[in-house]
């Protein structure tokens, strides 16, 4: 890892630490007015609020805006690199539902299963914007730790009653944001503005949850009365930091090592979140303790210049 990679490797772990943290806003968001997707929308929604403010105030939003629609009109943007979105409402969607019952953690474990799975598979077949990365021995080696990590969470007694598919959730989510990060970093690409990227993933973010929140009311009624507490609706701007800092640290760092390093910041925080807020569901203190450690493995593995440390030997 060289020493100019250094400071994008703290910035994955900062995404990571604000992941968490945004996880459970929406997900006790969720719970307060019982409905996971209603609590999505309005994530989603005060984030785009956010994005439109500032592109439209700030100077390189407003030319990354006219270089997004110039490169749609000419067909120089094609239209899946505008679909980011869909991957970023699947986990606002997750989080809503299922971080208030199981937790930051365990929701954490399952998104590193998905993520590690895919950041190996775009990286190899050179999705993101770093190109073909090639799947070196210790990247696959740090890519099974984080799966390791994840079938620690599994050996808990915190998870009698939990339906199998509230489990499933977040591994979807994992291997979403593998591809969201990928997609968003080759727009910011041609767009040459992470803010214009952002604003895109919200926009079809946006969308999609207000109408599967809208259908969602129409099957099983209104949710229960927004709370008043302001910090529950920061699910939003706190999402806004950290897909903004993944579109633009993932040309930097190549899917799989964005991926871990936010994985890094993503348990940390977790684990610190469930210890001081526990949740119904939870995989007990010792699996999270080891979780960490196995996933701060899995980073050092895959980022370590373990072939020139062996010349320098």
């Amino acid at each position: 890892m060289t020493t100019a990679r250094v400071p994008a490797i703290g910035g994955a772990v900062l995404v990571g630490v604000l992941t968490a943290v945004q996880a459970r806003i929406n997900g006790q968001l969720g719970l307060r007015i019982d409905d996971g997707l209603v609590a999505a929308a309005i994530s989603f929604g005060s984030g785009l609020a956010v994005l439109i403010v500032l592109s439209l105030a700030l100077p390189a939003g407003r030319r990354g805006f006219a270089t997004l629609v110039t490169g749609v009109r000419s067909r120089g943007i094609p239209w899946w690199m505008l679909a980011g979105g869909a991957a970023g409402a699947l986990t606002v969607a997750t989080q809503g539902v299922a971080v208030g019952i199981i937790g930051v953690s365990l929701f954490t474990v399952g998104v590193v299963a998905g993520q590690a799975v895919s950041g190996l598979i775009l990286d190899r077949i050179g999705y993101g914007p770093a190109g073909v990365v090639a799947v070196t021995l210790p990247r696959l080696a740090g890519g099974a730790l984080a799966l390791v990590a994840v079938s620690i969470s599994l050996t808990g007694s915190g998870l009698d009653g939990i339906p199998a598919w509230m489990l499933m959730l977040p591994v979807a989510s994992g291997i979403g944001i593998g591809w969201q990060q990928a997609t968003n970093g080759r727009l910011n690409q041609r767009v040459k503005a992470p803010l214009t990227a952002t604003l895109v993933n919200f926009s079809g973010g946006t969308l999609i949850l207000v109408f599967a929140a809208a259908v969602h009311v129409a099957i099983v009624g209104a949710p229960r009365d927004l709370p008043a507490e302001l910090w529950l609706y920061a699910g939003g701007p706190v999402s806004v930091i950290y897909i903004f800092l993944s579109a633009a640290l993932v040309a930097q760092t190549g899917v799989l090592l964005l991926g871990l390093g936010a994985v890094v910041g993503q348990l940390l925080t977790s684990v610190a979140i469930d210890a001081l807020w526990p949740a119904p569901a939870s995989p007990g203190p010792v699996q999270e303790l080891a979780m960490v450690l196995v996933a701060l493995l899995s980073v050092v593995v895959a980022t370590v210049p373990w072939g020139r440390l062996r010349r320098a030997g």
